[in-house]
């Protein structure tokens, strides 16, 4: 960009469908109250097939565990103390989902790596794991706020 003859550098501030993705799961809080709630985060994110989504207790356990542990990091990356706990909860889930990886990905990061389940929970959360992969592979991470 010129202005009176200077040159002057932008930063790009347009987010990636993966960052988006994650700013929006962190940013639940209390909006993520119940298994009825994570239902239609999943749905709203496209991230279930339409239809009933049986979501057990451990399931909402684990998506919440999840995303404090994801919420901890960026906090943290914001200078905060590190909460050690919820990220060692998170990382267990992670653990446990199963992705793989695609050879052809689309072009959307969220599809570089795959949900390689079939219960619908957790396909949605394999699904924000691929999307936290795809920031941290990009370092994109760290812009997005706690």
């Amino acid at each position: 960009m010129t202005r009176g003859g200077m040159v002057t550098m932008t930063t790009p501030t347009d987010q990636s469908s993966a960052a988006a993705l994650i700013q929006a799961f962190v940013a639940t809080g209390d909006d993520l109250a119940d298994r009825a709630d994570l239902a239609a985060f999943l749905r709203r994110h496209r991230l279930v097939a339409e239809g009933s989504i049986p979501i057990t207790m451990a399931d909402f356990e684990e998506a919440v565990s999840l995303r404090d542990a994801m919420a901890a990091l960026l906090r943290r990356a914001a200078g905060s103390a590190p909460d050690t706990e919820a990220i060692a909860r998170g990382q267990r889930i992670l653990d446990g989902l199963r992705v793989t990886v695609r050879l052809e990905p689309a072009e959307d990061p969220l599809e570089l790596l795959a949900p390689a389940v079939v219960d619908e929970v957790r396909r949605g959360l394999a699904r924000i794991a691929a999307a936290w992969a795809a920031v941290l592979a990009t370092g994109e991470w760290r812009r997005i706020g706690p």
